[in-house]
């Protein structure tokens, strides 16, 4: 499972990236976790605020900063 965390380096967003990290490790296996801050990027996804979340190319959430354990049920689904 591929997790990005879209965000130009807000505290926000930076905090979104710790709480995905520490929600692969409660779920456990092989997940990849990628940090985009490239504007373009941001904007093939169509997300208009950040932090966004984005599941396997799914944007999951966008705007707010999510829990661990929020970031684990989107993960699940």
């Amino acid at each position: 499972m591929k997790i990005e965390i879209l965000g130009t380096g807000c505290t926000k967003c930076k905090a979104l990236e710790e709480a995905a990290k520490q929600a692969v490790a409660k779920i456990g296996g092989f997940h990849e976790v990628v940090k985009v801050e490239d504007m373009m990027e941001i904007m093939n996804y169509g997300v208009m605020s950040t932090p966004a979340l984005v599941v396997d190319g799914v944007v999951k959430s966008s705007g707010k900063l999510l829990s661990v354990d929020e970031i684990v049920q989107l993960m699940k689904v």
